[in-house]
């Protein structure tokens, strides 16, 4: 009996982890698309209580207290708008999100590392200017040879993104996981009824 109740007790708040909510900026926007904005169902309660969010919708799975039971939040909307960020920061994520995760030299999708167009041997900086998407089999072929020996072409020169750009870019890769309750909110190719 004493192994049921623990098995019971523990299987279930299990369960409710997979329960995240879509967090939006004040204006009803998410406030990231890649990764997207989420919260665990434990932090958007607890921002509920706060009185720093609004529920926009629910899961059906309630969470109870001695004296009170709570729907699950699925879309919480934060009282207070946050700026978006204008700089990008320069991160490896940020880099193949730019580039589409995709190979700049031949299309390819999939084990993708990064390359400096302008090799660091000839004096070629980590920059969004010289660093672009690769896949191993082209990076390898490129190695530290200037660009124009190796029969190689970029596919777009690297420049360095602008936030809206990039969260932009976010949208068009969807994680695995939404709940049709944010579908409303997201705005991913979402066919619109005239």
């Amino acid at each position: 009996m004493d192994g049921d109740f623990r098995t019971e007790f523990t299987r279930h708040p299990a369960g409710l982890k997979h329960r995240p909510a879509l967090v939006l900026n004040a204006d009803y926007r998410p406030l990231s698309y890649y990764p997207l904005s989420l919260w665990s169902w434990q932090d958007a309660i607890k921002a509920k209580w706060l009185d720093r969010v609004d529920i926009v919708a629910e899961y059906d799975d309630c969470v109870k207290s001695p004296t009170m039971t709570l729907k699950i939040p699925s879309v919480v909307v934060l009282k207070d708008f946050v700026k978006p960020q204008k700089r990008v920061a320069f991160t490896r994520f940020n880099l193949f999100l730019r580039d589409e995760f995709r190979c700049q030299y031949c299309g390819a999708r999939g084990d993708l590392t990064f390359d400096h167009v302008v090799p660091r041997a000839a004096g070629g900086v980590t920059s969004w200017q010289n660093v672009v998407a690769a896949c191993s089999p082209c990076n390898l072929s490129k190695g530290s040879k200037p660009l124009h020996r190796t029969g190689l072409h970029l596919r777009k020169p690297p420049r360095q993104p602008a936030a809206e750009e990039l969260r932009n870019m976010g949208r068009k890769f969807p994680p695995n996981l939404l709940h049709e309750s944010w579908m409303d909110f997201l705005y991913w190719d979402a066919e619109l009824e005239a």
